[in-house]
C-alpha cells in the first residue's frame, strides 16, 4: 500500500523517512489490537494498538491514533502516536508534533517536531545529529 494513500501527504518531497518508503507491506488498522512480538524486513504502519515488542529491518510508522505498549526497534521509526516503552532506531527516528513517548529513545539521527513530548532519556551514542523542525506541510484534507 502506498504511504501517500495512508497518510494523505502531498507530492513526494523525499526529505523525510516516510517519503523514501515506497510501500508498507503490513498495516494494522485503527480498530485492531495486536498482542505479541514481531520481526521482519518489511515496512509497517500501525494505526491501532500494539501490546508487545518488535525488531524490524524496515521502517515502522506509528500513526497519530496509534498506541504502542512495549519496546520498538527498527531501522527507521516515525512516531505520530503514543508509545509507552523504549524506542531504538538504528538509522533515524522522527517524532511528529503529535508524538507522545514515555520511555527512552535511541538513534544516531533524531528529528523532533515542535509539540512532540518525551518523558525519558535521549541516547545518541554515535556521532549525534539532532534536527528540530516546524511542520510546513498542509494539514490533512486541505491538499488537493
Amino acid at each position: 500500500m502506498k504511504i501517500s494513500a495512508l497518510l494523505h501527504l502531498g507530492q513526494n518531497r523525499l526529505r523525510r523517512t516516510i517519503d523514501r518508503v515506497g510501500e508498507f507491506a503490513t498495516v494494522i488498522g485503527p480498530e485492531a489490537v495486536f498482542t505479541g512480538a514481531f520481526q521482519g524486513k518489511d515496512n509497517y504502519v500501525v494505526h491501532g494498538r500494539v501490546e508487545g515488542r518488535c525488531d524490524l529491518d524496515g521502517t515502522l510508522f506509528l500513526g497519530e491514533r496509534g498506541r504502542w505498549e512495549g519496546d520498538i526497534t527498527a531501522a527507521n521509526v516515525v512516531i505520530a502516536g503514543e508509545v509507552r516503552g523504549d524506542v531504538t532506531a538504528r538509522e533515524k527516528l522522527e517524532l511528529a508534533a503529535s508524538a507522545r513517548i514515555r520511555g527512552n529513545i535511541k538513534s544516531p539521527v533524531i528529528a523532533m517536531a515542535e509539540g512532540a513530548a518525551l518523558d525519558g532519556k535521549v541516547d545518541m551514542a554515535q556521532a549525534p545529529q539532532l534536527t528540530r523542525f516546524s511542520e510546513k506541510r498542509e494539514p490533512q484534507g486541505n491538499s488537493d
